[in-house]
């Protein structure tokens, strides 16, 4: 059972982290290209606090963005910014999003995110968890997929393998991490099966797109993923 009120706790220490990182960074720095292509550091902001705004959408019943473009034109607008607007951003929507997810709800009910794709409102603070996380290491600024909280990388491989799991693209795979936990995904296209073995984070990283594999040990060909 997913306890959101500890996921909320958890996004609240994630963005701590987070707020502390980029404070000690500066406005060059912030106009400097992130791991994510064609995203600036700025960019990565941006979208974290526009993100946040967009889950309170979700919990309180509305479109998670007005549009796809709509989307897209306010992370561009908001990504030249300097180091104090975007540190006040980041924490004042973090703080719209906390607000909304201690508020009184009915955690089991059904929302809509991006693109038709639903969920149970109890997700949502984990989805939001994952934001902060990992788009903290997209900014190449030290915090690195090694760094994470060992809950949060178990948790993003289960829901990951998950969501491949009968993917047309992807063969039937088997996933163990160094400790002995393990994973199954994939299963809905030809070949296989494919035995991956390596450490959590480096299986985290080639789930989420933030690794090529390349660290990863294989018994047969490392399927190419789709998109997330």
């Amino acid at each position: 059972m997913i306890d959101h009120a500890h996921d909320l706790a958890c996004v609240r220490d994630a963005t701590e982290r987070l707020l502390t990182a980029v404070a000690e960074l500066d406005n060059a720095s912030l106009a400097e290209p992130s791991r994510l292509p064609g995203w600036s550091r700025g960019h990565v902001l941006a979208h974290l606090a526009r993100n946040a705004d967009a889950l309170v959408n979700v919990l309180e019943g509305r479109p998670m963005y007005a549009s796809a473009e709509a989307r897209d034109a306010d992370i561009e607008r908001d990504a030249p910014r300097p180091l104090d607007a975007q540190l006040t951003d980041l924490r004042e929507s973090a703080a719209r999003f906390q607000t909304v997810g201690d508020a009184p709800a009915d955690w089991s009910r059904t929302v809509e995110l991006r693109n038709g794709v639903t969920d149970s409102a109890s997700r949502v603070p984990f989805r939001r968890w994952v934001e902060v996380e990992l788009h903290h290491v997209d900014l190449g600024i030290g915090y690195e997929l090694e760094d994470l909280p060992a809950e949060f990388t178990e948790r993003e491989i289960d829901f990951l393998a998950e969501r491949f799991a009968g993917h047309k693209e992807v063969p039937w795979t088997s996933l163990t991490a160094g400790d002995g936990r393990s994973w199954t995904t994939g299963g809905g296209a030809e070949g296989g099966p494919v035995a991956v073995e390596g450490t959590a984070a480096d299986l985290l990283g080639w789930l989420a797109g933030r690794r090529d594999g390349s660290g990863l040990t294989t018994k047969g060909a490392l399927p190419k993923l789709p998109p997330l």
